[in-house]
């Protein structure tokens, strides 16, 4: 990798101290994630031009493993400003993608908020935007899974204007307008922030519309799951290591061991060999789908990539909650208690692994390979073509 993040990494190396801790408590990493921020992770896919690193998507994808293995809430939190950076890498409006590039080249964080309560968006409260009485377009709603919105500087938020157009527009993530709901309460991820927020009134900033046509959207449908897969291996990565050094320190062993040692046991030595395996298998796919969209943003192919990244997905998820499962098999009844930590891989790797429902995917793949049938990008819906 020709970037030098010599501070990204040490700040990575920061995080992954107290990552275990910070999920028995449920202490969000506020300081370290701006400490991140100010190291320049959020510039790793903005152009030179604009101050930033523009590492080519397989780094990237690695760069967020490397995350992933400090604590996997960390790609979760930024997801939201890398699928912004790769809408604005290919957006039609020069003047849109320049601000914004010239922001983030300068620090700033993105948040997210596409997500509508199932409830409201039953009723169709769906978040709107609407023109003041000054001429300002203003926002109004409530969204959930607004994964990173309460450490970003600004929110992309997914809007439906009055007649019936979606699109995404920028706000201010710390407007008076804005109310950041810490309610996110599921069994894993319990430091992205993935809660509730509010919008009453919330400006829309000048040049802010982003990613209007389909063409800034090309890829995104893979992207945004590659992330998952990155963090996955990155879970993999750290739960190998950290099953490592408890085997390697722990003084007890079972009545039915072959050996007085669990560091020389051979049962307990096929358990590190398995889970190695399983991060390989994690590792490998990350790798083959990051490339894969790497070439479809040349060839066109982004079809493909989503097949590619739709198999990976299946068999990453598979390999990496069988590796949390059994790694309690290569250790004693102490590791099952809260101040280990090493449950959390599972709950991480299983809140993860239900983004985007793996259930779906084997019958997508398959029914491309037979039929030649793909679903349409769900970013493509409502959107117009540029060129058209």
């Amino acid at each position: 990798m020709s970037a030098d993040l010599a501070g990204v990494r040490a700040v990575l190396a920061e995080l992954a101290e107290g990552a275990g801790e910070r999920d028995r408590t449920g202490e969000h990493p506020y300081a370290l994630i701006q400490k991140l921020a100010d190291a320049g992770f959020g510039r790793l896919r903005v152009p030179r031009e604009f101050g930033g690193f523009d590492v080519t998507l397989p780094e990237l994808f690695e760069l967020l493993a490397e995350a992933g293995q400090a604590d996997s809430n960390v790609p979760q939190i930024w997801r939201g400003h890398f699928t912004t950076t790769e809408i604005l890498r290919k957006e039609h409006d020069q003047g849109v993608r320049e601000k914004w590039f010239r922001a983030i080249g300068e620090g700033a964080v993105f948040g997210n908020a596409q997500s509508e309560p199932s409830a409201l968006a039953a009723e169709g409260a769906v978040t709107r935007v609407r023109t003041g009485a000054d001429g300002r377009r203003l926002v109004d709603g409530t969204k959930f899974y607004s994964t990173g919105a309460r450490f970003a500087d600004w929110i992309r938020a997914a809007v439906t204007d009055d007649d019936g157009n979606r699109g995404f527009v920028v706000i201010p993530a710390r407007h008076p307008g804005v109310t950041h709901v810490d309610d996110w309460d599921g069994i894993g991820q319990r430091q992205t922030g993935s809660g509730t927020t509010i919008f009453t009134g919330v400006p829309v900033e000048e040049l802010g519309d982003v990613g209007r046509y389909r063409e800034a959207l090309a890829g995104l449908d893979s992207f945004v799951q590659i992330v998952h897969l990155a963090n996955l291996a990155g879970i993999a990565r750290n739960l190998v290591a950290e099953t490592v050094t408890l085997v390697r320190g722990r003084t007890r062993t079972s009545l039915h061991g072959l050996t007085g040692s669990a560091a020389e046991d051979p049962e307990v030595l096929g358990v590190i060999g398995t889970l190695q395996a399983r991060r390989l298998v994690a590792d490998t796919l990350l790798r083959h789908a990051a490339e894969r969209l790497e070439a479809a943003h040349h060839d066109g192919d982004f079809t493909r990539a989503y097949q590619e990244t739709s198999a990976a997905q299946i068999a990453s998820i598979e390999a990496v909650l069988d590796a949390a499962a059994i790694a309690f098999d290569a250790l004693g009844s102490s590791a099952a208690r809260n101040t280990v930590h090493l449950d959390r891989h599972w709950r991480n790797a299983r809140t993860l692994a239900s983004h985007n429902p793996v259930i779906y995917k084997p019958r997508v793949v398959g029914d491309y390979l037979v039929n030649g049938r793909a679903p349409e990008p769900g970013y493509y819906r409502g959107r117009s073509s540029g060129s058209s």
